[in-house]
């Protein structure tokens, strides 16, 4: 297989099913879990499921720490190694992690052109603009060209969140804007937006059952998303399998997506959102 003059690497918040990870030759840099004295790397030492059994059995809570200066240089210099030109590096929404100003840190230190893309959004969000540059890319296209793509993207984009409960936003300090919901209300379940230009959470609304919750979630998106063809939609889940699969065949049904991908919130985001969280992200191409 010959090797693409440009490089595409993302960080491991981006819960791009592993098969397309594979497919388009995406590198991922791994974030970190600290559980207690161990350290993990985010779906390398610590897969998800296991994070999420662990989470709810064990008294101590994890923390997260982003990917540095030196594992994105890292990746950079491995790319470099294989021949490649240029690359495109896209990070979770920099108004939620550090991770995009050590991209750029890094990026600094390399001889070769490196184009730093803030994905305004975690999992998906920056999964869908990733996968939108990597088709680009398999198909020719030049940087310009990938760059352009992954920005008509992520001005479509809608993702919308429902959790069990607000406690692991609360204490994962990610709550932004729903912040205004703390107060007595954590057996709430509370259902967040991303907002693609800010990159920050945005509160949506509040059910009092799991049920509810879901379904507003799903109405927020479609409204969001706007219900025309050719939609690709993400469905993501924090370890409740089932539920995420009944929820795409509902939308398979509705709605014949284009594309429709299923996969687990991995650990560094799932701190945050707790198991059982369900979210939908997508957009319309």
């Amino acid at each position: 297989m010959s090797i693409s003059p440009i490089a595409l690497i993302t960080d491991s918040t981006c819960d791009i099913p592993q098969d397309l990870i594979d497919r388009y030759q995406i590198q991922v840099v791994p974030h970190y879990i600290i559980w207690g004295e161990q350290q993990y790397r985010d779906r390398v030492t610590l897969q998800p499921v296991e994070f999420y059994e662990r989470l709810e059995s064990d008294p101590v809570r994890p923390t997260t720490s982003q990917a540095g200066e030196p594992d994105f240089l890292k990746a950079y210099q491995e790319a470099i190694l294989k021949g490649v030109k240029e690359i495109v590096v896209v990070t979770i929404s920099s108004a939620m992690s550090g991770a995009h100003q050590m991209a750029e840190n890094a990026a600094r230190l390399v001889k070769i052109p490196v184009h730093v893309v803030d994905a305004k959004g975690p999992t998906m969000s920056l999964g869908w603009q990733v996968l939108a540059g990597a088709r680009i890319q398999a198909a020719g296209g030049d940087v310009k060209a990938m760059l352009d793509k992954m920005d008509q993207v992520r001005q479509r984009l809608t993702q919308i969140v429902s959790m069990n409960t607000l406690e692991y936003l609360q204490k994962g300090g990610r709550i932004g804007g729903a912040a205004k919901w703390i107060g007595g209300m954590l057996h709430i379940k509370p259902v967040v937006a991303i907002n693609h230009t800010t990159g920050t959470v945005e509160p949506v609304g509040l059910a009092r059952t799991h049920k509810n919750a879901v379904e507003l979630m799903y109405e927020k998106f479609f409204d969001g998303i706007g219900r025309v063809g050719n939609l690709h939609v993400a469905v993501l889940h924090g370890n409740v399998l089932a539920e995420a699969q009944e929820l795409a065949e509902r939308i398979r049904q509705n709605f014949a997506p284009a594309e429709l991908i299923i996969n687990i919130t991995g650990p560094v985001l799932g701190i945050n959102t707790g198991p059982r969280a369900l979210a939908l992200c997508g957009y319309a191409d």
